[in-house]
């Protein structure tokens, strides 16, 4: 049985060794197809991602040529022709990254029943799995740009488990050098800094503790303009009062400050007229899941921030939900973006769009942000969610139509409003069969994670802006093609013509909005294959 690896340079190890893999192409090709393992990735897809979205005319062409090499060198049966693409089949010990998930999930696992030395020893077993880098003989290729941070996201969190599992075994002396490391490595991580300070403070060192925090709140107010988690503002004040609840061995010690980040929702308005739309989108689904909402103005110029400011956290005042504000200068707008979503844990990005917005051409900052974003993003325009007849779902069954129908349950379930899913329609001599499948098999795929009333609606493309005008809000997956063909003309038609809200989401490898909370060291996760 062949083993692949990609936690660390790309690997296939066969029974007499490493194979020998062709030149980029053909290594990208069979790690796109890894990342994806035991699911469709089309052709189109393929095509995008090898070529960074400017695929020749050849594209298609070249694309089943690599197929054709890989099953020459892993053997006919290993990748699978399935409608619209291709699929690599794997076995449960075939690939690295699915080991690596199995150990980190069974380490939590043993960690949440009390066993802290098991929880250590798993999520070491876990981390001896990586090589180095993740893909790092790929780095070069644009499509793995992504992936790689979202592996090594996914690494890290295995790393600040098992110290967490170390600190309940009282190993807080020993720990304070690789934590000093971790903290330099990764400045606005706000749970290596609440490692430290508890490692820190139980070895005695209790003013450096208290420096590890100042430096911290220096670090995020720096970066984003924003304060402290409130649960590292709880440890510092626990350490100022030397709280006997932080003593190694208290059942508490590590809870109230060193706990997992919380999972966060970004919403980042473009301007103070837009913040009411997007708190109006987000704030529902923070509420509702317990998830802290992060509301960011990202100024091109200091001449509002002060203004910009006030208006944020007045709004603030108003939001339900559990939230943060911050308002500060960029001369990266997508990048800061990316990296605030990074840094904070966040299960979705939230922008507003132009119901003007080109269907053709995608703007760069926007597309750069689809491109690096490690979590889904959706794109909201309208003026806000109305008392209509539920979250209606256009779903074709691409990767981001997916994404959209995770967003669209999420929001039934938050707004306790029906979900319907809008199909398209055959011609008037064509079988509505097939169409009707793929809502039934979307329905029971969302029922298994959360239960919310579907209804599946069949509808023309001429006639899906009518289909969905009772809604209270639409949410749409992007085109698969929107790097070469923009959102899609379908999706500028709903947009432009649409008098409810409508919402364009854009998968991003980090687990969404429905995901078990525990899956924090799972690459992916998708109701499309749970």
């Amino acid at each position: 049985m062949l083993e692949f690896r990609i936690l660390g340079p790309l690997e296939v190890v066969g029974d007499d060794g490493p194979i020998a893999l062709g030149g980029p192409k053909q290594r990208a090709t069979l790690a796109i197809l890894l990342l994806d393992g035991n699911r469709v990735v089309s052709v189109d897809r393929l095509a995008d991602d090898l070529y960074a979205g400017a695929a020749p005319v050849t594209a298609v062409t070249q694309v089943q040529r690599q197929i054709s090499e890989l099953r020459k060198l892993l053997g006919a049966a290993a990748i699978e022709t399935r409608a619209p693409g291709y699929a690599i089949k794997l076995s449960p010990e075939q690939l690295d990254l699915e080991r690596f998930e199995r150990q980190a999930e069974a380490g939590a696992r043993a960690a949440a029943m009390g066993d802290a030395g098991a929880a250590a020893a798993l999520f070491a077993d876990a981390l001896r799995l990586w090589r180095g880098p993740p893909l790092a003989d790929l780095t070069g290729e644009p499509f793995a740009q992504i992936s790689i941070e979202r592996l090594e996201e996914i690494k890290v969190a295995a790393l600040e488990q098992r110290i967490e599992a170390e600190l309940e075994l009282g190993n807080h002396r020993q720990l304070v050098p690789e934590l000093m490391e971790l903290v330099v490595a990764h400045p606005v991580r706000e749970r290596f800094r609440a490692q430290l300070m508890l490692a820190l403070y139980r070895s005695g060192r209790q003013a450096e503790a208290l420096d590890v925090y100042r430096s911290a709140r220096e670090a995020l107010v720096d970066a984003f303009g924003i304060e402290p988690t409130p649960a590292l503002r709880e440890l510092e004040r626990a350490i100022l009062t030397q709280d006997p609840s932080l003593a190694a061995g208290s059942p508490q010690s590590a809870a109230e400050g060193a706990e997992p980040r919380g999972r966060t929702i970004v919403a980042a308005p473009s301007a103070e007229d837009r913040i009411d739309l997007l708190v109006a989108v987000s704030e529902p689904l923070a509420r509702s899941s317990g998830r802290e909402l992060i509301v960011a103005r990202l100024l091109h110029g200091a001449d509002e921030l002060e203004q910009e400011s006030a208006a944020l956290n007045a709004r603030r005042g108003s939001i339900a939900a559990r939230s943060r504000v911050a308002v500060f200068t960029t001369q990266d707008w997508s990048g800061d973006l990316v990296r605030l979503a990074a840094a904070h844990d966040a299960d979705l990005i939230l922008l507003d769009v132009s119901t003007e917005i080109d269907a053709e051409v995608v703007p760069a900052g926007l597309a750069t942000v689809l491109d690096r974003s490690p979590t889904d993003v959706a794109m909201v325009t309208g003026p806000g969610i109305d008392q209509g007849a539920g979250v209606f779902v256009p779903f074709g069954g691409s990767e981001h139509d997916w994404a959209a129908l995770e967003l669209g349950a999420w929001l039934a379930v938050a707004l306790d409003a029906p979900l319907k899913l809008v199909g398209r329609a055959p011609d008037p001599h064509g079988d509505a069969r097939d169409a009707s499948r793929l809502l039934a098999d979307a329905a029971l795929a969302v029922q298994r994670v959360v239960r919310v009333d579907i209804t599946p609606l069949l509808a023309t493309g001429e006639e899906l802006s009518a289909a969905v005008e009772p809604a209270s809000i639409v949410v749409t997956g992007i085109s698969p093609r929107w790097r070469r063909d923009g959102i899609g003309a379908v999706r500028g038609t709903l947009i432009r013509g649409a008098r409810v809200t409508t919402v364009l989401v854009h998968r991003g490898p980090r687990p969404g909005g429905l995901a078990p909370h525990g899956r924090r060291t799972r690459y992916s996760w998708s109701i499309e294959v749970i």
